[in-house]
């Protein structure tokens, strides 16, 4: 074992290393300070910052920097001198390994499978608590069993993770068992350190470093997720979290330090014990104090890389307190690569208050204009309605109704106009009833569609079949073209939507040529047995109804008759399928 005197000599020597790398780390750029504060690889933070560090994290960093030296050099404390039984110099050396998987062990064993750290931190610490019941002086039985009752939480949890990490059945789910678990894990230290007291051997400044590692377990969830509100973006959460999470290393390493079998250590002097006591304060309370900014400074509660920012909620599905947070995520958001429409920069305030001003802009050339004094990369955009409903839905909804419906209301909406839509079609051979028939309205793209497929969907070359048959409608002069098990009908007018009527037949109908203004024929297979038109999707093109499958008699060839007109219902089709062999494109009624 080492001299109290080299003991001495590696701690100076590690602690004076970690503040002079931090010092150059500073001079010499945002990898070389990363590596010298959080004791990781350069990726790691590169991972997180591409474009380099902001101020915050700099200034965490260089917060961090004195706040871990002095933690380590607590840790790095030489053992205290005096007989071991074995089981206590077990626990000993096993809390020092835990020590030195905080410390650097981490790193090795991330590069290999999670389940690897999964299952040596199950095992590390099912042994360390069985030796915490067998080695601390617990001096009531009760509060043994509560200890043990504790541990097993702990590490059904540890189980748990483990058990994930193997795609096995896990121990439960939901965020209530995950709650309970990990409270688990913080009764399991209070316990410990309530054990530690009632045996005896611990000094006061161990008892208090297990105490603070209970505040920082405590303090650690709902602490992060302020901070992540606040300084969403930043690194500088994770840098003082990680900081000061090494409160519990400095505890588990005192622990290690007074194992042996004499009684209590005896207690620092009055004064070093004050001075102690403001150092462990000063290490728990001054990087929080340090987050803390002016009121007057920028405050960036939601970005487009916050937690439900992702999605784009209807309007009437977002409550009154929440439509300022949607609108924020929606001017910061990058979606496509596009530059946001307010600066990184810009505080929620202002761009609350920009939004509100962009709503009582009289045309677009106003809206420039505003954008361009919030310093926009992207002013001649100007702002859209749909993004500006969350910030003022009285204006917007003036002109824009729709867009303050909800999900629900919405889906009502567009149903009901589907449905209004295929109730002004109908079908023009009603005395000749089909097999299968429908007829309903085809949606095409508001910016011009070729038209639509009669088609087989389980065709393994379904896809190149239809572009094949897209390129051929160009080039025929009836307006459809044909690939093998794909026909593309192209629309005779400038149209949106057609109404069509679909019918299989087991025999070729009478031409019936009367009344239509072009009738043509031609062939098609169907390799699956299936022939039949799309259907309408959330906004997309398709039939407003359900599309029977037109190949009644399975697989095979089939000859497919178009009859097409323009009417006081506008633009409208009736195809025809039924069983043929034949190859010929007829031209009917030209």
């Amino acid at each position: 074992m080492l001299s109290d005197g080299l003991w001495r000599i590696l701690r100076i020597g590690l602690v004076g290393l970690v503040l002079a790398a931090a010092v150059a780390g500073l001079l010499i750029g945002d990898s070389w300070l990363w590596v010298a504060v959080q004791w990781s690889p350069p990726a790691y933070g590169a991972f997180y910052a591409h474009n380099g560090f902001d101020t915050l994290t700099v200034a965490a960093l260089l917060m961090a920097a004195p706040v871990k030296a002095a933690l380590l050099w607590l840790i790095l404390r030489a053992p205290a001198p005096g007989p071991l039984s074995r089981r206590a110099r077990a626990l000993r050396r096993l809390l020092y390994l835990a020590v030195a998987y905080a410390l650097v062990l981490w790193l090795p064993i991330a590069l290999l499978p999670d389940v690897v750290d999964a299952a040596f931190q199950l095992a590390l610490w099912t042994a360390i608590d069985v030796l915490y019941l067998l080695v601390i002086r617990w001096r009531s039985g009760m509060l043994r069993t509560a200890a043990g009752v504790l541990f097993a939480l702990e590490l059904a949890g540890m189980a748990d993770e483990l058990l994930d990490e193997l795609d096995l059945l896990e121990l439960g789910s939901g965020d209530i068992l995950g709650l309970g678990l990990m409270l688990g894990g913080v009764a399991a230290t209070v316990i410990t350190v309530i054990g530690q007291w009632r045996d005896g051997r611990w000094s006061r400044g161990t008892l208090t470093a297990g105490w603070l590692s209970v505040g920082v377990y405590a303090l650690v969830i709902p602490l992060n997720l302020l901070l992540e509100e606040v300084f969403s973006g930043s690194l500088a959460t994770s840098v003082m979290m990680d900081a000061v999470g090494l409160v519990s290393t400095v505890w588990i390493a005192a622990t290690a330090r007074e194992l042996p079998a004499d009684d209590r250590l005896e207690d620092l002097p009055p004064a070093r014990r004050r001075a102690v006591r403001v150092a462990v304060a000063t290490v728990a309370v001054l990087p929080i104090i340090a987050m803390i900014q002016p009121e007057q400074n920028a405050y960036l509660t939601y970005t487009d890389r916050s937690p439900g920012c992702y999605d784009r909620p209807s309007f009437g599905d977002v409550k009154p307190a929440e439509r300022d947070a949607v609108f924020l995520c929606r001017a910061r958001s990058t979606d496509g690569g596009v530059p946001p429409m307010f600066p990184d920069g810009l505080s929620d305030q202002a761009i609350l208050a920009y939004g509100r001003e962009l709503c009582r802009a009289k045309d677009r050339n106003e809206q420039e204009a505003i954008l361009k004094r919030a310093g926009s990369a992207r002013p001649a955009w100007g702002a859209d309605p749909w993004d500006l409903v969350y910030v003022c839905p009285e204006i917007i909804g003036e002109t824009h109704p729709e867009l303050l419906r909800s999900t629900a209301e919405t889906q009502a909406a567009n149903d009901a106009y589907i449905a209004e839509q295929n109730a002004r079609c109908r079908d023009p051979w009603p005395r000749t009833k089909g097999v299968v028939q429908a007829t309903a309205n085809y949606f095409l793209f508001v910016d011009g569609d070729p038209g639509y497929l009669v088609h087989d969907p389980a065709d393994e070359a379904a896809e190149e079949a239809a572009g094949q048959a897209m390129d051929k409608v160009f080039d025929d002069s009836t307006g459809i073209g044909v690939a093998r098990t794909a026909a593309l009908i192209g629309h005779v007018e400038d149209v949106i939507d057609l109404c069509l009527t679909v019918k299989a037949l087991r025999t070729a109908p009478p031409r019936r040529t009367a009344g239509w203004d072009q009738v043509n024929e031609v062939p098609i297979v169907s390799l699956s047995g299936r022939l039949t038109v799309p259907e309408k999707g959330e906004g997309e093109v398709g039939a407003g109804a359900p599309m029977p499958n037109l190949a009644i008699a399975g697989k095979g060839r089939y000859r497919l008759r178009v009859y097409v007109r323009v009417g006081d219902v506008g633009e409208e089709h009736l195809v025809v399928v039924f069983p043929g062999a034949s190859r010929k494109r007829l031209k009917l009624k030209p």
